[in-house]
């Protein structure tokens, strides 16, 4: 009697606080949604973790509802493919990331059914934060790749439409940490004893006032 009597004060103060519940979900969630370059090469992400992903897009908001963006799931050899014609670690290339053996293994490509616009970069960026928060999720992590050929993946993936962004997907294999700035100072990531270290300027400096 007196632990199913707990047991109910227990939910009955939990419904209470539904909001504050939901904030700390969402924070964990952005706080392990980094931009991953090393992944375990060991884990195969599938083809229907791929579709749970996109799948997110059917529930964001798009600009005058026109829902232009289309997505290409790739896997495989094809993956190999993309592989080749992605650039990662940009401000870091004497390190040539991603480390041989980390490479990304599951990429999930980004187009549009129409000319690129201020409307179609903001779905694109609600659309793909919302994909890789979906896939934090689930266990695993991305990064959003705006540095590729476009071309040579078009080809291979014999794609319809023109590709404005990649995300690779995986399991993380490496450890990000978020550094705390001051407006002013250098925003350039960086690395230490295998750390990848990014600057983040603190709330103070972001609110104006």
């Amino acid at each position: 009697m007196a632990d199913n009597y707990l047991e109910k004060r227990m939910e009955d103060y939990l419904q209470q606080q539904p909001t504050k519940r939901r904030a700390a979900t969402l924070r964990r969630l952005l706080q392990h949604n980094r931009s991953y370059r090393g992944y375990d090469a060991s884990f195969a992400v599938r083809d229907d973790q791929l579709r749970r992903i996109i799948e997110v897009a059917t529930l964001c908001p798009s600009a005058r509802n026109q829902q232009v963006l289309r997505f290409r799931p790739v896997l495989g050899e094809e993956a190999d493919v993309v592989l080749k014609h992605i650039r990662l670690g940009g401000a870091l290339p004497h390190l040539h990331l991603p480390y041989p053996g980390t490479e990304p293994r599951a990429f999930i490509v980004i187009c549009s059914t129409v000319e690129e616009s201020k409307y179609v970069d903001v779905d694109m960026g609600i659309v793909a934060q919302s994909m890789l928060l979906q896939a934090v999720e689930m266990g695993l992590g991305g990064i959003c790749i705006g540095a590729f050929d476009v071309e040579p993946i078009v080809e291979a993936l014999q794609l319809k439409y023109k590709p404005l962004l990649v995300l690779a997907i995986g399991r993380p294999k490496e450890t990000i940490s978020l550094v705390e700035c001051e407006e002013g100072e250098s925003l350039t990531y960086y690395r230490e004893r295998g750390v990848h270290y990014v600057p983040k300027i603190k709330v103070d400096d972001i609110i104006l006032k």
